[in-house]
């Protein structure tokens, strides 16, 4: 999953950091180290759809997606 792809997808910078509570700085380092989990879940369904299923919930979180979003179960 490429981080700066995700933020620009959601608006950039700005949009993203108001979005997820954090500053732009913050939301600037992800883009190089990548999107902390914790702030993922927030905006993972938006990533879903704003992708047209390029990324998706069961990528994201190989692992957890059944307990995170029952409905997809």
């Amino acid at each position: 999953m490429e981080n700066n792809e995700i933020i620009n997808l959601l608006g950039g910078t700005s949009k993203v950091s108001r979005m997820c509570g954090v500053t732009a700085a913050a939301v600037c380092q992800w883009r190089k180290k990548g999107i902390p989990k914790d702030r993922l879940i927030f905006v993972a369904a938006l990533i879903e759809r704003l992708s047209e299923g390029k990324y998706t919930r069961k990528q994201m979180f190989p692992e957890t997606w059944q307990d995170i979003w029952i409905e997809l179960r």
